[in-house]
């Protein structure tokens, strides 16, 4: 399935009836099983909806972290973006893509 980036903001927990996506690096995972972390009041929330892979490259949760752009970061934070989509690929199944 492929996914506008806006497309993609109505899977942000706030429908109940709908699952939770993720993207990072342009696949899309659905995180509904972690809907304590990543649903309305989580503390992963912010990332809902949306591709969180800078943030989760810089560890961080901050609203201008937030977007799927790579520039500029360090091998390390790329070594921790492997290492969180790693994580998300043994844990959460892939729906699509961003297109």
């Amino acid at each position: 399935m492929e996914f506008t980036g806006q497309d993609l903001r109505s899977y942000n927990g706030s429908d109940s009836s709908k699952p939770i996506y993720i993207a990072i690096k342009g696949r899309v995972f659905d995180v509904s099983a972690g809907k304590s972390f990543y649903g309305p009041g989580g503390a992963y929330a912010m990332f809902a909806g949306r591709d969180a892979s800078r943030a989760l490259a810089k560890m961080s949760k901050e609203e201008a972290d937030i977007s799927a752009s790579l520039d500029g970061l360090s091998e390390k934070e790329l070594g921790v973006l492997a290492d969180w989509e790693k994580k998300f690929e043994a844990k959460y199944p892939v729906v699509g893509r961003i297109a």
